[in-house]
């Protein structure tokens, strides 16, 4: 397995355990021949491939990487303009190379191997004879996973200047499928991760984004499913973007049903000189194969960024349960408020204080100070270290928030240097939020960023960040680039952004870093390379969390899923739900608390300590388990999944139904994951009777669940394996 190559037919297999992906050149184009499940490899198998020669019309060709201005009018992957103005080139195949392992991709978040068995990686080079562009297509293909990691290199090798209009990551022609469907995640600030899927008909279908971030609105992934999948049965083809830019993929089915994926940053208002000798590096597709339906992608998606994506001490250590003082306090508090809500956490098991917003600066409220990164002594008069160290003896760690890509006009930083934000001299600078975007393009803005964080992690004890961007990019401009290079400022603001997350996070290793944009504004696999979770959503309703959870969940690891229980009502919905029902839902990410602890009652606390209890003995199998969506909260009133530990002998099943339902019929809940040869002993999370079921029994014939007459119930149990016999 591996790469497999027939020469004399131009023939490249990709091969996995369980996917075959192949390539055809075909009169100096490479072709797409095939990607599904994994065909046997025979000598003649390029017979079996010829396509329309290309004299025929590219039109009707599906290429690898497809040009435009030479007979194909779909969408290209690519454009140059050459120094003359003009826009035509046209790759022909120049040879291959075939690579142990998958290199990494410089400067830019890539999935890795631990060791260079696990996967191969093929180099195709093409070349525009007339202006002298050279692109190396890098497919990487792991062995064991049905991955493919696909992305382009362009280099200049001719004498003169060119200009990039657009370089794609990845692009597929699809020629056997007319009637495919593509499944994405839409939202907007507090509704995020809204799962939608749509036929494709002839056009275009497309999702993007122009903010100069990944968005609420949309995010770097899609799927092509046929109409018959679902979570357990047919096949889906998965596309994500390890980005944190602005971003497009789309779908365009043309006159002869075919369809052309395509995946990358986004081409408008983009452009990139390339002078002679430089080259430019795409960020990288990650395109997932699955023949059993939405879940399994879903759970090749979540196996390769838990454990090939992510980095780092808290990669594969469990999280730890947090309680952050954010909805508790905002911006109104003090040292001794702050240690009074640890002291509850810490009788009640929390392991870590977050201390959010507000302790730098003059900041009372979110029109000032961002910038200036040093504490407010009005609030802190003994400083964070003290504050910090005061926790930290309560048996807590301590996390502390920023927003380090932001400045306030109403802070120092911006009093004395005014041209360090994004913009365009002369013209208006669009408030967000009473906040401008630091200009991450420039050295000397990253090293003053770099030099105030590392400042306070080297004198107080923070064991955890959470990394706040709360506005998308306006006025796209920097002053410290030429005019010729301005259209390159939103990718080289994403750029300076990785260098500086490689040289912070590799500096302090024993940070957990969160990632957060107004929640999940820049949930993306090109920020979990850097940290190793995400603040899912500012709304932390857990009715609304159901969806928000669920739908995130279609590409992105558990691990990476922060869920906290937050007060009612609450704060973005105004609803009042049970705090079992918001524990059962947060336990079911990255488990923590956003409130004011001080203010429960002694039943609330008592709540609380169990619910802390039964994380710490279950999170393992939270963060590293394999999930299945058993009901989703997009089709009905009711919501379950399931988490299944690798060698199928524990499970955990959790169960919510939103509304209560008069004169309810009996219902059962079918399980999925398990070993249909084993007994398991189920037990109830709360306690109560433990019973007997088959592991076949649990998925045919389902779990029997019944719930209070109650709105906002849930509940949940923990499965274990019986040893052979005992039954």
């Amino acid at each position: 397995m591996g790469v497999i190559v027939q020469e004399q037919a131009g023939l490249f297999h990709l091969q996995s355990s369980g996917m075959s992906y192949l390539i055809q050149i075909v009169d100096g184009y490479p072709v797409h021949g095939y990607w599904g499940e994994r065909l046997k490899h025979r000598e003649t198998m390029g017979d079996l491939l010829i396509h329309t020669p290309a004299r025929a019309g590219l039109d009707r060709l599906p290429q690898e990487y497809p040009q435009y201005g030479s007979g194909d009018f779909r969408n290209p992957a690519y454009q140059a303009e050459l120094e003359d103005g003009t826009r035509i080139t046209e790759l022909k195949y120049d040879g291959y190379r075939i690579l142990k392992g998958k290199p990494p991709l410089s400067g830019l978040p890539a999935v890795y191997t631990e060791d260079e068995s696990e996967a191969e990686t093929l180099e195709l080079v093409l070349k525009d004879a007339y202006s002298g562009l050279k692109v190396v297509l890098l497919y990487s293909i792991f062995t064991a996973r049905n991955v493919i990691i696909r992305s382009a290199r362009l280099i200049n090798e001719g004498d003169k200047k060119l200009r990039l209009r657009r370089a794609l990551s990845a692009s597929v022609d699809f020629s056997g499928h007319s009637d495919l469907e593509m499944v994405y995640l839409s939202g907007a600030w507090a509704r995020e991760g809204n799962m939608k899927r749509r036929p494709l008909e002839q056009g275009e279908t497309r999702i993007d984004s122009k903010r100069g971030m990944s968005s609420h609105q949309f995010n770097p992934f899609a799927s092509l499913v046929t109409p018959e999948t679902t979570e357990r049965h047919g096949e889906a083809f998965g596309f994500s973007l390890v980005y944190s830019g602005g971003f497009e993929a789309g779908a365009e089915v043309d006159s002869f049903g075919s369809t052309r994926f395509s995946i990358g940053m986004n081409s408008f208002d983009f452009a990139w000189q390339l002078n002679p000798g430089e080259s430019f590096q795409t960020p990288e597709a990650v395109m997932v194969y699955s023949a059993q339906g939405l879940g399994e992608m879903s759970r090749t998606y979540h196996r390769l960024y838990r454990t090939r994506l992510c980095r780092g001490k808290y990669r594969d250590e469990e999280r730890p349960i947090l309680v952050n003082n954010w909805e508790a306090t905002y911006f109104d508090f003090n040292a001794d408020k702050l240690v009074s809500i640890a002291e509850e956490g810490a009788k009640l098991g929390i392991e870590l204080f977050v201390l959010d917003d507000g302790w730098f600066g003059k900041r009372d409220a979110d029109n000032s100070s961002l910038g200036d990164w040093y504490e407010d002594r009005r609030k802190l008069p003994d400083g964070l270290a003290d504050v910090a160290e005061r926790i930290n003896r309560l048996g807590l760690k301590f996390g502390l928030w920023f927003e380090p890509e932001m400045i306030s006009p109403d802070s120092e930083l911006y009093r004395k240097h005014p041209d360090w934000c994004l913009h365009v001299p002369g013209r208006r600078r669009s408030e967000a939020r009473w906040q401008l975007v630091l200009d991450y393009t420039r050295q000397e803005v990253r090293d003053y960023i770099y030099d105030s964080l590392s400042a306070i992690f080297s004198t107080v004890p923070v064991a955890y960040v959470k990394w706040d961007m709360n506005r998308a990019l306006t006025e796209i401009g920097s002053a410290a680039l030429p005019p010729e290079r301005q259209a390159e400022t939103a990718h080289r603001y994403v750029l300076g952004l990785y260098e500086l997350l490689e040289r912070i996070t590799t500096d302090f290793p024993h940070i957990l870093f969160e990632s957060c944009s107004s929640g999940g504004g820049r949930f993306d696999p090109g920020m979990l390379y850097y940290m190793p979770q995400t603040w899912t959503s500012d709304n932390t309703d857990a009715v609304e969390r159901l969806k928000i959870q669920y739908g995130t969940s279609l590409v992105y690891p558990v691990s990476a899923i922060g869920a906290h229980v937050s007060a009612v009502p609450n704060h973005q919905v105004g609803r009042i739900t049970p705090l079992d029902f918001r524990g059962n839902v947060a336990m079911s990410g990255n488990f923590g608390y956003e409130l004011d602890l001080t203010k429960f009652t002694d039943d609330e606390k008592e709540t609380v300590k169990r619910q802390v209890a039964a994380y710490k003995q279950i999170r393992g199998l939270v963060q590293q388990g394999d999930l299945y969506r058993l009901k989703s909260p997009f089709e009905g009133n009711e919501s379950a999944w399931m988490f299944v530990s690798e060698d199928q002998r524990a499970a955990l099943v959790y169960a919510f139904q939103v509304m209560a339902v008069p004169n309810a019929p009996q219902r059962t809940l079918r399980l999925d994951g398990l070993d249909p040869e084993l007994e398991y002993e189920v037990e109830p999370g709360t306690g109560g009777e433990i019973s007997i079921f088959g592991g076949d029994r649990l998925m045919q014939l389902g779990l029997p669940l019944a719930y209070e007459h109650k709105d906002y119930q849930s509940r949940w149990f923990r499965l274990r394996a019986l040893k052979p016999g005992k039954a």
